[in-house]
């Protein structure tokens, strides 16, 4: 996976790209001239490329050129940032139980597409991660602790169930409590991984310690928090035949994110969760290593001097 920034560890060598513009121009310059002549007075290249086949020909030319320009490219020795797995992390996945997690604004609703969402983020994340999950609603629950086996974390995720209140800082706290858990790394005793929360809900704290205190402790221990609000405006419940509206809540989650050092997202959809979701894995999961990739555009250049050629036989072809 590459990154936006691209650099070349021999950047001289790139004063060949002028001759592309040189080419274009030249070949701009005989096609204008071309539609002047007489149809009478027909050069050779003309015989081979008849004038109903000119978009083959623009097709041809401009594939060369372009494969002249990524074999130049490569000529420089392109690097760019490419996204390497860490060797090992720990991710606490905090999940939200809360009665509001049963609104049907996210189909089949919130809980539900959540426990989706996570299995796909688990298995998303490099094997060498230990994934922590904890569930809470008034207080937390630590179901899994820090491992490398996603087959438990994903009977965990399977086998959540709602209950009633919201307890956001107590559930930080206990992800922080759970780094004690972490196994050792054989090779490396007394080398702490790298740790992140990932913290899903869909509203705001009504009970327990303040979640701001608890992100402000998180990141004295250097563990950012991932917050990710889910459902949408017009989310409710149905509770002894009332309808109560449940809102998502976004203020103190983003609030959690910021303090600890982490990123605040938002969802409203099972595909943008997954997205999200997806962003998160790249962020927790992968660091970005500048890296030659001569060999990509090396790659470029052989597909478009392919065209060229399919482009030229088809010019010279003659069909009865």
């Amino acid at each position: 996976m590459i990154g936006q920034e691209l650099g070349f560890l021999a950047p001289q060598r790139l004063w060949v790209l002028i001759v592309v513009p040189v080419l274009l121009a030249v070949y701009i310059v005989w096609s204008l001239s071309r539609r002047s002549r007489a149809s009478g007075d027909r050069s050779s290249l003309e015989v081979l490329f008849p004038k109903r086949k000119a978009w083959k020909r623009h097709v041809a030319v401009l594939a060369a050129i372009a494969s002249l320009a990524s074999l130049t490219l490569a000529w420089a020795m392109p690097n760019g940032n490419v996204y390497v797995p860490r060797e090992r992390a720990t991710v606490f996945l905090v999940i939200d139980v809360s009665l509001s997690m049963a609104a049907t604004d996210v189909q089949p609703n919130r809980l539900e597409a959540a426990q989706e969402a996570a299995k796909e983020f688990v298995g998303e994340l490099p094997d060498g991660f230990n994934v922590c999950l904890i569930s809470f609603a008034g207080a937390p629950s630590v179901l899994v602790p820090p491992t490398t086996d996603r087959y438990q974390v994903n009977s965990a995720i399977d086998g959540l169930k709602l209950a009633q209140s919201t307890n956001i800082g107590d559930a930080i706290y206990s992800a922080l409590d759970s780094v004690a858990l972490i196994p050792e790394d054989p090779d490396h005793p007394n080398d702490p991984a790298p740790a992140a929360i990932v913290l899903i809900s869909d509203g705001e704290s009504n009970t327990g310690k303040s979640s701001r205190t608890a992100a402000t402790d998180s990141k004295q221990m250097q563990i950012p928090i991932f917050t990710i609000a889910y459902g949408t405006a017009n989310g409710y419940i149905v509770d002894r035949g009332q309808r109560n509206p449940v809102p998502v809540n976004k203020t103190e989650l983003r609030a959690i994110a910021n303090l600890s050092g982490g990123k605040a997202y938002s969802a409203d959809s099972l595909s943008q969760l997954r997205e999200v979701y997806s962003g998160i894995s790249r962020s927790v999961g992968y660091d970005q290593e500048k890296k030659e990739i001569t060999i990509q555009f090396v790659g470029y250049a052989a597909a478009f001097g392919v065209i060229a050629l399919l482009g030229v036989m088809s010019l010279a072809a003659r069909w009865p």
